[in-house]
């Protein structure tokens, strides 16, 4: 990444770009703070603002936008950032004693969700873009995945059981959109369907099967 910005002369600075890389890997999966990265390395925000710029050009990033459609609630409006690959999100975050396995693993885990929903999308030539989904009051789903193709919301967890208070963001985003198909892919061993048609299913079998999970879009699509 380094060398291809240097090439490329995106920026003079490449010692401050190396050290935005690495902190912008903390911001991985979450809602992107511009302002506190630009604190954080004692800049302005426009240069952070050019910087995420120059990530998405080189297609080594995304800014993954709110979904607003029809909205009931209001909604936030800043979008959750990801590098391309889980890959590059593990060799760039720096890792200490006082780091989680939460902290770590969760955004590492969306990511991974992330890259074969583009990979599902992009090979089937789906109309779907994918989004997030997150209130002012910061109910949040990870993906949403909205298009002629299908219309999908997907929470991601690490948990080995799935709890009812698990389920709370997915539910307020079913009770706005109930066309929706809504999954949540974790750690849970066996496969099972909420009373309201949530399906849990293991990250696992989710990710291996994921163009039968979403049938109907990929039928559409032939």
């Amino acid at each position: 990444m380094r060398e291809e910005v240097q090439q490329e002369a995106l920026t003079r600075n490449l010692s401050l770009f190396s050290q935005f890389l690495e902190n912008l890997a903390f911001s991985q999966g979450e809602v992107l703070n511009t302002q506190n990265i630009a604190s954080d390395l004692g800049v302005d925000r426009k240069t952070i603002e050019a910087y995420v710029q120059v990530i998405e050009d080189l297609m080594l990033g995304i800014r993954l936008p709110v979904f607003q459609v029809k909205a009931k609630r209001k909604m936030s409006s800043r979008p959750k950032f990801y590098y391309f690959d889980v890959g590059v999100y593990r060799a760039l975050r720096k890792t200490g004693p006082l780091d989680s396995d939460q902290q770590i693993d969760g955004p590492a885990i969306e990511t991974l969700v992330l890259q074969h929903l583009s990979a599902l999308i992009d090979n089937k030539d789906l109309s779907a873009e994918i989004f997030f989904y997150r209130t002012a009051s910061k109910v949040e789903v990870d993906f949403v995945i909205y298009g002629e193709d299908g219309f999908y919301a997907i929470e991601v967890k690490r948990t080995q059981k799935i709890r009812p208070e698990d389920l709370s963001a997915l539910r307020i985003f079913k009770s706005d959109y109930p066309l929706a198909k809504c999954f949540v892919f974790c750690m849970e061993e066996t496969p099972r369907t909420t009373d309201d048609n949530i399906r849990i299913l293991h990250l696992e079998f989710a990710l291996k099967n994921l163009e039968e999970i979403l049938f109907d879009t990929v039928k559409k699509s032939l």
